[in-house]
């Protein structure tokens, strides 16, 4: 797992099942045993009961056999939209629920009459979360035409300033990906957008300075268009996607124009339009005005499509959890 990984998220779905009484078993990703079991330590340090939470250090094809146990009575993921699909057909071949938080590909909507300094500033900042590896990064910049030229001017510089280098160096804003086999897969997509008529303005490139370490410039490509690749799907990475629409009404098709729906967001001066857009037009389970899509332990969280579904964190959270009962008594 990358180095700034922002790993308090991983409590997202631990602490509405472990505050409603449940006890809980947390497999996680098998290159990064040594967080999870940091997380088990602290819960065990927070004075939980013993065994109330346990890690698994197993392997990805034993987790059917978890999932089957009779003291499982339900599952969760974070992970990929594969991962996702594999997990659901496990927990409904045992009637068990399951809540599901998956990729995401989410569009951030500049309209004509944004303040295109902030707008450019949040872009790129969503954009290289984590470098680039977040399900609710900024994937898609869908720009009303009217001021594309200077958004993109804008965001360019705003991703061209990030250091690239340590994880350990102070002056580091921009460290390696999780794994060299990701990020040679993000470059070859790269390549294959460029091929099918994208432009790249910025990046696209695997720096020669840094070994055999998982490193990936950040990366801009404009005249992204229904057809190709990337229009369609999730890039995993520092690479941000550019697609011009005519106006509003063209950007918000297109925004609800893919298989995910976790997160989106919308740039306006207009506060009651940005409301509005967010409230009933936008396809997807977060929507944030002038701001970057983020979780937050008081509020609800998750997706539609293919990005899942349930709720994590917040008092939605919690429900998913318990068995809702009812009780009559004469």
């Amino acid at each position: 797992m990358p180095w700034n990984f922002p790993y308090w998220q991983l409590f997202r779905f631990l602490a509405p099942a472990l505050m409603a009484g449940n006890c809980g078993v947390l497999k996680h990703a098998s290159n990064v045993s040594g967080c999870a079991l940091s997380i088990e330590q602290i819960i065990k340090d927070a004075g939980f009961p013993a065994n109330v939470f346990q890690v698994l250090l197993i392997n990805s094809k034993v987790v059917k056999q978890v999932i089957a146990h009779r003291h499982i009575k339900a599952v969760t993921l974070t992970g990929s939209t594969e991962a996702g699909m594999q997990v659901a057909q496990q927990a409904a071949q045992q009637l068990k629920k399951s809540v599901l938080e998956l990729g995401g590909s989410d569009p951030y909507l500049i309209l004509a009459d944004a303040d295109l300094e902030l707008a450019a500033d949040v872009c790129a900042q969503s954009r290289l979360i984590n470098n680039g590896q977040s399900c609710i990064a900024a994937k898609r910049f869908i720009v009303v035409k009217k001021v594309e030229k200077e958004f993109v001017r804008l965001f360019k510089n705003k991703m061209a300033t990030r250091i690239t280098g340590d994880p350990f160096d102070a002056d580091t804003s921009l460290g390696p990906m999780s794994r060299l086999d990701l990020r040679d897969d993000l470059h070859e997509r790269v390549k294959e957008n460029i091929k099918a008529g994208a432009k790249c303005i910025l990046g696209g490139q695997i720096p020669d300075f840094k070994g055999r370490h998982a490193y990936y410039t950040p990366t801009i490509l404009t005249g992204i268009k229904k057809g190709m690749p990337a229009y369609e799907e999730e890039i995993f990475g520092p690479v941000a996607l550019v697609i011009s629409a005519k106006d509003t009404d063209d950007a918000i098709r297109m925004a609800n124009d893919t298989p995910f729906g976790l997160g989106a967001a919308v740039f306006t001066k207009d506060g009651l339009l940005g409301e509005q857009i967010a409230k009933t037009q936008l396809n997807a389970g977060s929507c944030f005005v002038n701001s970057l899509v983020k979780s937050d332990p008081r509020l609800p969280f998750g997706g539609i499509n293919q990005s899942g579904y349930g709720r994590e964190l917040g008092m939605f959270g919690i429900r998913e959890f318990v068995n809702i009962k009812t009780v009559y008594i004469k």
